[in-house]
């Protein structure tokens, strides 16, 4: 399992440089994302819904290299967690979407953080998909509590009625493929889809790098 996970984190090998380990800093042979020690941390997420894919379970050098990517200044992991999401390219293709959106970034977060996570990934993502991306088609309109410091109910409220659509007119009729880091409770991915479908959207996907376990259908 983990040899066939290595490979498929490989498909992005010629953009991840330098050759250290996107978890832990170890070295590892060009071409290579994780260590043979945090590759076998990996677990690919079960998906049994065409419209909600995530590549991973959250847990071990995934989350770990998810972590960095958003809060230790490191978008050029942003490659590594895409390798993950490219292989489920067939699944994605198959779920009729034609508009990829990020999960957004409320302004002061994104100038502290200086880039959104999500549109890092979601931007290579619609190109692999010819799709375009709509960065503004999305807006988060309050500076919530960041969800990781929450239980599963004060995640849903924190996101209550914070996301409104962006852009007049760009969603209408289109099937959104809505992009985010991870999946947790489900709350900020139910939250944007809300808001899409009232900018006039006709359905929303989602993609997703990781999944917690406690995430159901």
């Amino acid at each position: 399992m983990a040899i066939v996970l290595q490979g498929m984190l490989a498909v992005l090998a010629s953009l991840v440089a330098p050759a250290r380990c996107a978890a832990c800093d170890g070295e590892v042979r060009r071409g290579t994302a994780f260590c043979p020690v945090c590759a076998a941390t990996l677990v690919r997420a079960e998906n049994p819904e065409p419209g909600r894919v995530a590549a991973f379970v959250y847990g071990g050098a995934i989350a770990q290299t998810i972590r960095r990517f958003k809060f230790d200044d490191r978008p050029d992991l942003a490659p590594a967690l895409l390798a993950g999401l490219h292989a489920q390219l067939p699944r994605l293709k198959g779920a009729g979407a034609d508009l990829v959106v990020p999960v957004p970034l409320h302004p002061t977060r994104l100038i502290e953080r200086g880039y959104n996570q999500a549109a890092l990934l979601a931007r290579p993502l619609a190109r692999w998909l010819a799709l375009p991306c709509a960065t503004r088609a999305l807006r988060r309109s309050v500076a919530t509590e960041r969800q990781t410091a929450l239980s599963r109910e004060e995640r849903s409220a924190n996101v209550d009625h914070v996301f409104v659509p962006g852009e007049v007119g760009r969603l209408n009729g289109r099937t959104v493929l809505l992009v985010d880091d991870v999946e947790t409770t489900g709350a900020t991915l139910a939250a944007c889809g809300q808001a899409l479908m009232r900018g006039g959207a006709r359905a929303v996907r989602t993609a997703v790098v990781a999944r917690t376990e406690s995430v159901g259908p």
